[in-house]
């Protein structure tokens, strides 16, 4: 029997909804593995669950953090890990849901991030470096030495990739062999991993540019420039995600509205791509690919299918 299901996959691909739906049918709660939804006050960009969505299930590791701290990969394994054992020593069952596959893999395998070395002049040598060629031109300088690593990050989380080069400048080996290392222990949980997708990639990313426009409907802008008013620089982590950025771009003159719109459509179309390289190398990953929708008749029926293949019926093959 497994210790928990994770749900993950691209954004737009119906995570929320088969959590909830697997949730019911499992007397589950649902432990949030998305590294931009642990800030307060950051709802509308981050397409953090509404109560409504949430349809009255117990869902953790949300608005757990400021948006102006840098909240870790460990921060999150250790916390996210006091609320799986909490829901099963309450003999419910956790969904870890979400698409930030660090976290997930955090959780999973039990490890610190603390066992590489480290080296203050060196890292800020770095960070001057990844300020000079700009994310996405560092991203691709990681990826000719640590192509796992490079896939797993978005250009302008500027911390990780900064991290994944300062090791293997002060090792010579790449940050994903110090992670492979890891994981040849013992997990800490033995689970099944169900990645969403479409079966046409075209409705993907229609999908995408769909949330992303309803994004700005929903208010993003006034989300945006609350956070900023509040303090939450340019540097930080929470405003380096998608949909933060460009907005912050469009409040300082450095773009239209139009020309962030489109922005954020782009990142989030980029990400997603990224998102699944990383997925389709994980041999252990099971996919639901959606034809169309997902509608709520095809979230039901896939939760009734997962649960069916994660726990037979005695007597079932």
């Amino acid at each position: 029997m497994y210790d928990l299901i994770v749900i993950t996959g691209p954004t737009a691909t119906g995570k929320t909804a088969l959590g909830v739906a697997l949730a019911k049918e499992l007397n589950g709660e649902v432990v949030s593995a998305d590294s931009m939804q642990v800030y307060r006050g950051m709802d509308i960009g981050t397409a953090k669950p509404t109560a409504a969505e949430m349809e009255g299930v117990p869902h953790h590791m949300l608005d757990v953090a400021d948006p102006r701290e840098n909240f870790s990969t460990a921060r999150y394994a250790r916390m996210a890990a006091a609320c799986v054992e909490d829901i099963r020593a309450r003999g419910r069952f956790p969904l870890v849901v979400g698409g930030t596959g660090l976290y997930i893999d955090g959780l999973l395998r039990g490890t610190e991030y603390a066992a590489a070395p480290t080296d203050p002049a060196v890292r800020r040598a770095i960070e001057a470096e990844y300020d000079a060629l700009g994310g996405e031109a560092f991203r691709e300088k990681l990826a000719a030495v640590d192509p796992d690593r490079a896939a797993a990050l978005h250009p302008r989380d500027k911390k990780r990739l900064v991290r994944a080069w300062e090791v293997y400048a002060l090792t010579g080996k790449p940050l994903s062999r110090h992670d492979e290392l890891s994981r040849r222990a013992k997990p800490r949980y033995d689970a099944c991993t169900v990645a969403l997708d479409f079966t046409d990639r075209a409705m993907l990313y229609e999908r995408i540019d769909s949330r992303a426009r309803a994004m700005f409907r929903a208010g993003l802008t006034e989300e945006v420039r609350a956070l900023l008013d509040a303090g939450v620089g340019p540097d930080t982590t929470a405003m380096q995600a998608i949909g933060y950025k460009e907005v912050a771009d469009f409040l300082a003159g450095r773009r239209t509205l139009d020309e962030a719109v489109d922005a954020v459509c782009r990142a989030s179309r980029r990400y997603a791509k990224r998102q699944l390289t990383w997925l389709r190398s994980r041999p252990d990953v099971h996919w639901q690919r959606w034809e169309h929708g997902p509608a709520p008749a095809d979230i039901r029926a896939a939760a009734e299918d997962i649960k069916k293949a994660v726990f037979p019926m005695p007597g079932s093959t």
